[in-house]
């Protein structure tokens, strides 16, 4: 399989662990003739979404007192469904943003087909991700303060760098929307997240459909600064057509 395959030879590989129970690398390496790093790099990235464990030498499904006693599994297909929808956005040669979160992170392995991207972020893992792709995108880091709370760079030095260069789209995540105000967070520091707005000719918010009409005291980025919001396909209809009257694409990504 080329490069270009990499998520159907990860979907491939997910059913057989899903069948079988385990997995070994030297036998898919095999199987897809391509080499044992490849392999490792999709048994890393499935680990990470939580669809299955590393072990040595291989992988095993999930046990399945973890699949029952949990929701991280439903969790993760949402994640990537909504990952897979927003790498389709992505051109070769793009220059992109992506911002810390669990829900951006679950786009780096979609990336691995793209060809000459250039990519800022403000994450440590993000930035990890990105350099086990095999296509290496060009890693752009911006610096700054440390923010435990948001696993990420934030403050004026990581704003001034962002300043230096302009983007075609940024990748946010939101820990709620409010439908008539925009995405809202948690977190107090909301300077960088709208410097990295105005830096991007589109900004593109990924969000777990469960989120949205969350009323959140902070508001992040107003609906004037956001081009496209993606979604999973359980938001209701009342909730799709509020979000679509403020001008703002809206992409229902399929659960598989």
């Amino acid at each position: 399989m080329t490069k270009r395959n990499t998520q159907q030879r990860r979907h491939t590989i997910l059913s057989q662990v899903n069948e079988l129970g385990e997995v070994a690398v030297e036998a898919l390496a095999e199987q897809f003739q391509t080499s044992e790093v490849t392999i490792r790099k999709d048994l890393t990235a499935l680990e990470k979404s939580g669809l299955l464990l590393r072990r040595y030498g291989g992988a095993i499904a999930l046990p399945q007192e973890i699949v029952a006693n949990s929701n991280e599994k439903s969790d993760s297909l949402r994640k990537m469904a909504i990952a897979q929808a927003a790498a389709k956005l992505i051109k070769d040669h793009n220059r992109i943003i992506i911002d810390s979160g669990r829900t951006t992170a679950a786009m780096i392995p979609e990336l691995a087909s793209k060809r000459g991207l250039v990519v800022m972020t403000n994450a440590i893992n993000v930035a990890n991700r990105l350099l086990s792709l095999e296509n290496e995108p060009t890693l752009l880091m911006t610096g700054g303060t440390w923010d435990p709370h948001s696993e990420s760079f934030q403050g004026q030095v990581a704003e001034n760098v962002l300043r230096s260069y302009d983007f075609d789209q940024l990748f946010i995540g939101a820990d709620g929307i409010d439908i008539d105000r925009g995405t809202t967070t948690f977190n107090e520091l909301v300077g960088l997240s709208q410097v990295m707005a105005e830096a991007a000719r589109e900004v593109v918010v990924m969000v777990e459909s469960e989120k949205i009409g969350r009323r959140i005291p902070n508001l992040e980025l107003p609906w004037q600064r956001v081009t496209t919001v993606i979604t999973d396909n359980n938001l209701s209809a009342d909730k799709r057509e509020a979000i679509t009257a403020c001008g703002v694409q809206l992409i229902c990504a399929e659960i598989e």
